[in-house]
């Protein structure tokens, strides 16, 4: 198991469609991939936990992967939201 710390920099959050490029990016995943805020963890690869935790511009969020491609699919999530989803 292993887990990063990322801020989400582009301007609306994890809101609508970069929501589910995140999902769509989580679910190319085996490993299990959780998305936490606030001591609040989610399945990232559910658009209704995903958009649920409210995630907006500059907050922090900590990504968490179980599993054989968990490395793979922290690094593939972290560069999906650094690229900023397409938005920036």
């Amino acid at each position: 198991m292993i887990s990063r710390d990322v801020v989400i920099t582009n301007a609306s959050g994890l809101h609508a469609r970069p929501a589910t490029f995140f999902i769509q990016k989580a679910t190319s995943y085996q490993a299990s991939i959780w998305l936490e805020k606030d001591e609040r963890r989610v399945n990232a690869k559910s658009l209704l936990g995903v958009l649920s935790l409210g995630v907006a511009k500059g907050m922090t969020v900590t990504l968490i992967a179980d599993g054989q491609d968990e490395n793979a699919a922290i690094s593939g999530l972290i560069e999906l939201i650094d690229s900023g989803f397409s938005e920036i």
